[in-house]
């Protein structure tokens, strides 16, 4: 390694260009990777959403046939239907305030 005082002012800076030359590539690369992840996980995004979109368009007649019901038990049995809500209400206020 030579010493400070024997390189001169030129050398000096043709290093310094080449590292910035350099450097200069190595963002480039960067970029096109981080790029490319992105892409990635966009696509894996709108892939998976779609497959929920799906599935979910698919069960949507059962889930409505199933709240008909529910709908219709809480409105033959009111009292159950006020206690059941009164519980989950309780229950998810319970999970909320153990967590603080």
């Amino acid at each position: 390694m030579a010493s400070f005082s024997t390189l001169s002012d030129i050398d000096l800076e043709k290093q310094v260009a080449a590292l910035s030359r350099e450097l200069a590539a190595l963002r480039k690369a960067v970029s096109k990777r981080g790029g490319a992840y992105y892409e990635d996980g966009r696509d894996a995004a709108l892939d998976t959403y779609s497959d929920l979109a799906g599935r979910l368009r698919d069960a949507m007649p059962a889930i409505r046939k199933r709240g008909r019901v529910i709908e219709k038990s809480a409105r033959d049995h009111p009292a159950a239907a006020a206690t059941v809500g009164l519980v989950v209400l309780g229950l998810v206020a319970s999970l909320l305030f153990s967590r603080r």
